[in-house]
C-alpha cells in the first residue's frame, strides 16, 4: 500500500469512528476528549509501542524495561534526544520508589542501552545525561534472534496494519 493509499484509509477510518461516536454518544462536549491538535502536553507514540514494550519486557529477563523507556519517550522531542537534569524525576515517574529508586533506574538505563533501545553519554548528572532514543523498529529487526518469535511477528503483523514501512526498509 501506497502513501496515497494509506492516507485515504487513515481518512475512512477516521470518518467512520467519528459517525459512531456522533452515534454512541450524541451529547458529548468536545472539551472532555483530549485533541492532541488543540492541546499542549502531547508526543507522538508509534502505534506499535504497546508490542515494542512488551518485547522489551520479555527481553530483561524479570526486569522491566517499559516503564523506564516510556517515560524517556514521554520527555523527548522530535529531535529523539533527551537531557536527564534530575534522574530521581524519571526514576520517580518509571515507577521506582525508596532508597533504590536511583540505582534500578539507571540499571533499566543500561540494559536499555545494551540492546541498542538508547545511547547514552555522560553530562553533569551521570553517565545517562545526554540519552539517544533510537528507532525501536529498526533496533528490533537488528536483534530479532533474541525476541520470541510470537511477539515479533506480533510486531511485523501490527507494522503491517498501521503501515510503519520502517519496519519493512532494509537497514
Amino acid at each position: 500500500m501506497n502513501v496515497k493509499q494509506m492516507a485515504v484509509k487513515k481518512a475512512k477510518a477516521q470518518e467512520k469512528a467519528l459517525k459512531i461516536r456522533q452515534e454512541l454518544w450524541p451529547n458529548l462536549n468536545q472539551s472532555d476528549l483530549w485533541n492532541r491538535v488543540v492541546q499542549k502536553g502531547f508526543t507522538t507514540v508509534p502505534r506499535t509501542m504497546s508490542v515494542i514494550m512488551r518485547i522489551m519486557d520479555s527481553l530483561s529477563k524479570g526486569m522491566p524495561l517499559s516503564s523506564t523507556y516510556f517515560v524517556l519517550w514521554c520527555h523527548v522531542y522530535d529531535d529523539s534526544m533527551v537531557i536527564i537534569d534530575n534522574p530521581l524525576v524519571y526514576a520517580a515517574e518509571a515507577g521506582f520508589s525508596g532508597e533504590r529508586a536511583l540505582t534500578t533506574w539507571r540499571s533499566r538505563m543500561d540494559i536499555l542501552q545494551e540492546f541498542g533501545f538508547i545511547e547514552c553519554k555522560e553530562g553533569s548528572t551521570g553517565k545517562h545525561h545526554y540519552v539517544l532514543i533510537k528507532n525501536p523498529h529498526k533496533v528490533i529487526k537488528k536483534i530479532k534472534d533474541k525476541i520470541q518469535s510470537k511477539l515479533f511477528t506480533q510486531l511485523f503483523d501490527r507494522t503491517l496494519d498501521v503501515g510503519a514501512i520502517d519496519f519493512h526498509e532494509n537497514q
